[in-house]
């Protein structure tokens, strides 16, 4: 009668307090440069080495232009604050001998991209790392999330995180989606209907007919944002999906993946789990999503009307008076009656080869509209930078009028030089719509990768149909 989760968390329990809280081993630790310079000087202070080595990967992400070339080095970040986190991801690393793919690397990537396509995830490990968004390796079968600066050192000394078990809830996707709907879209319907608290406390699992047949880039897309859906934890069972991508992509031999997997194809919940929540969605009944507002909740059928005040509760009122002034809503009744500014398609959420595949597939051959004053697209690592411009996504992008980048997180966050200007509206494949998460003022709405490639051929929200 176990969930997935409680077999995961059973599987890398330590110890358990008389406070309740618990000591659980970590297998896979990732790190970039913007969590962990503290947590290496915490070390360097305490006299401290990480306990294994093997554990930890480094890559920078989130401060690094995404302009280089082939010649670019961490010395040339314009950015002072960035330049000394990505040279510090490297002192660190070089000093204490920690396996990285630095700004130079052909592999250098987002790293909730880059870990899977090397193999450095594998079904059955607990992962962290100083980034919310760790919670997309949990489409492996994994127990995977987010931790603080002061875990990240704790981890790095001890490969154990003190943490409280969480509760169970599962969130079924049935059904086959209609043209043009994505994983995005799916994950953001939950999300609007939940809300950003709704999984607050949970460990979420995503199962039923859609994610039996989803591939393991819309499975990651999926558990990414099950933060934003509240949980600290989003998971999916392993299946031949889950074995087929950890074949092609580890460098294990076939003796090792074949006794490995024996274990791995018991990472599902019984058929008897009980979960604390559990949520059933028709996948096959939904439009593709977009949000309107400034929390991902905010969020629409792409034709629907925007929400007024006689829409939500009294306790709702205010926020939806805020997040429609910061947002220029006053006077639009539908997303279709904005004309957009900017388009990013990028971030740990849909920067994978599918991601970029979907957007070109509805751009070939035609421009990109005259009122979109930039449209960048920004592959999630060096190696879905290859496959792309292998396969000539590069050229049919290019051709249409987007420029093409190098990898980072991007616009996804106000960390690096792709910021929004203030009052610039942009159509985002990322995470977050927060105020001033893509730049200072700037208006953020998040769509799927499909979604946003026609925003930039047309300017505005468009069926994709």
């Amino acid at each position: 009668m176990k969930t997935l989760y409680d077999k995961l968390w059973e599987d890398h329990l330590v110890q358990t307090y008389e406070s309740k809280e618990a000591l659980v081993y970590i297998d896979r630790h990732y790190l970039h440069e913007v969590t962990s310079p503290q947590a290496f000087e915490g070390l360097r202070h305490k006299n401290l080495s990480p306990w294994r080595l093997n554990a930890n990967v480094a890559t920078p992400d989130h401060n690094v232009p995404t302009t280089r070339g082939d010649s670019f080095k961490a010395e040339s970040i314009e950015d002072e604050i960035s330049k000394i986190q990505v040279m510090e991801l490297d002192k660190n690393c070089n000093e204490f001998k920690i396996l990285q793919f630095d700004i130079e690397s052909k592999e250098q990537g987002i790293v909730h991209v880059m870990g899977p396509e090397l193999g450095y995830t594998l079904p059955g490990m607990t992962i962290v790392c100083g980034d919310s968004h760790t919670s997309t390796h949990g489409a492996f079968g994994c127990l995977a999330m987010g931790i603080g600066t002061s875990e990240v050192e704790h981890v790095l000394a001890t490969q154990c995180l003190k943490t409280s078990k969480l509760q169970n809830m599962q969130v079924l996707f049935q059904g086959k989606p209609q043209d043009g709907v994505t994983s995005k879209d799916i994950v953001l319907h939950l999300i609007k209907l939940i809300g950003t608290a709704g999984g607050t406390g949970h460990a979420i699992e995503f199962a039923g007919s859609y994610i039996d047949s989803a591939s393991m880039e819309s499975r990651m897309t999926i558990c990414n944002m099950a933060i934003e859906a509240g949980a600290k934890v989003g998971l999916i069972a392993v299946d031949q999906t889950t074995l087929n991508y950890v074949r092609e992509h580890s460098d294990m031999t076939q003796e090792d993946f074949d006794h490995a997997q024996n274990f791995w194809t018991t990472l599902h919940s019984d058929e008897d789990a009980i979960f604390n929540k559990k949520i059933i969605i028709d996948v096959g009944t939904l439009k593709p999503q977009v949000t309107w507002g400034t929390s991902p909740e905010m969020t629409v059928d792409f034709d629907e009307n925007i929400p007024n005040e006689s829409d939500v509760p009294l306790d709702q009122v205010e926020n939806l008076k805020l997040a429609k002034i910061y947002m220029g809503l006053e006077k639009a009744m539908t997303l279709k009656d904005l004309s957009f500014d900017r388009v990013f398609i990028g971030s740990c959420t849909n920067s994978r080869i599918e991601d970029l595949r979907s957007a070109a597939s509805v751009i070939k051959g035609q421009k990109v509209s005259s009122n979109i004053i930039e449209a960048i697209v920004v592959p999630g690592s060096g190696l879905v930078k290859v496959q792309a411009e292998k396969e000539g996504l590069d050229k049919i992008f290019e051709d249409a009028g987007f420029l093409w980048r190098d990898p980072g997180c991007s616009m996804c966050l106000g960390m690096n030089p792709d910021q929004l200007k203030p009052y610039e509206r942009c159509a985002s494949t990322s995470n977050r719509n927060f105020e001033g998460r893509q730049g200072n003022l700037g208006r953020t709405h998040l769509m799927s990768p499909m979604m946003a490639a026609l925003t930039a051929i047309n300017g505005i929200i468009t069926d994709p149909s």
